[in-house]
């Protein structure tokens, strides 16, 4: 990983938002705003913010790559973003989690068909060793184990749709500057969640002037800390890491996520509870090792073919 942990941190970051969005983005959506209307509110703000960094030094993008530039605002911020919080609406910040973990292998899957990226043995490994320790960490938080439902098939909709949008956002990154590539995605997006009819609906509907200055500050979080910052650190590091890689620090996120409610909890700030055991932390080891596996395989086949000699 020597010259690339800037890379490897900012994928880090973006999990670490995406941990603590599960918990926030809950308690808006149950007291604050409509899934649908919570998309065009980030929609809009990140927009605004994107083309404002882009104004300081604009890249003119080439007309034949906006056909997948529009695609990839398809799958990567409109289809995404409705069935994940959508999802997330409909289901708990504990199962969502575990359908997030097989985005990896779907990346694995679509990088290989759609890039002709060759899939190596301790990759697999890897996410195979990091699905099994994400899932039985999280199941540990759960009574039920896995919950069936509407929400949980949109959730596991939603990491095939960001699977695919990792792939088919690569070829873009040796072209063009992140932030050139992210703006034109989340312009593409806005006009998709505008054409959605909820979405503006939902908004309407927003008591904005009963608002307490905690909510806006969640929803101002939301925008920046969980919309425009991560996609940004994202496009950063694909543009030297592949997809797969920058797919499987989703195994992150059960751990981090439920660190974060046991805070809220700790805090006041929602009603959960939780504490960790010495099993959790076997199974968050095992994730590390799987994270690890995918990152640095080519080091390892090395020390394999050492000890053989």
């Amino acid at each position: 990983m020597r010259g690339h942990f800037q890379f490897h941190l900012a994928l880090f970051v973006v999990q670490l938002m995406y941990g603590i969005n599960y918990v926030v983005a809950k308690g808006l959506m149950n007291n604050v705003v409509g899934p649908n209307g919570f998309i065009l509110i980030r929609g809009l703000g990140a927009v605004a913010l994107f083309w404002l960094v882009l104004s300081f030094k604009y890249e003119k993008v080439n007309k034949k790559d906006l056909g997948r530039l529009a695609i990839c605002g398809l799958f990567g911020v409109a289809v995404n973003q409705t069935l994940f919080f959508n999802g997330l609406m409909r289901t708990s910040p504990i199962n969502a989690p575990i359908i997030m973990t097989t985005t990896p292998i779907l990346v694995l899957i679509l990088s290989a068909i759609v890039l002709k990226e060759k899939v190596k043995f301790l990759q697999v490994l890897g996410v195979l060793i990091g699905a099994i320790g994400s899932i039985f960490f999280i199941l540990q938080n759960s009574a039920d184990g896995f919950a069936s439902g509407e929400g949980d098939i949109l959730i596991l909709l939603n990491a095939t749709s960001y699977a695919f949008y990792l792939v088919l956002v690569k070829p873009l990154m040796s072209k063009y500057r992140p932030i050139t590539v992210i703006t034109w995605v989340f312009t593409f997006g806005l006009i998709y969640v505008l054409i959605w009819a909820p979405s503006s609906k939902e908004v309407a509907e927003v008591n904005w002037s009963a608002l307490s200055s905690s909510e806006l500050f969640a929803i101002l979080f939301v925008v920046v800390g969980v919309t425009f910052v991560p996609y940004l650190l994202n496009v950063f590091a694909m543009k030297q890491l592949s997809p797969a890689i920058a797919a499987v620090y989703i195994y992150l996120q059960p751990i981090l996520s439920t660190l974060f409610v046991i805070l809220f909890s700790l805090w006041g700030l929602q009603d959960y509870t939780g504490d960790l055991s010495a099993s959790k932390i076997i199974c968050a080891f095992l994730v590390f090792i799987g994270v690890y596996l995918v990152i640095r395989p080519q080091d390892l086949q090395r020390l394999f073919k050492t000890k053989k000699a």
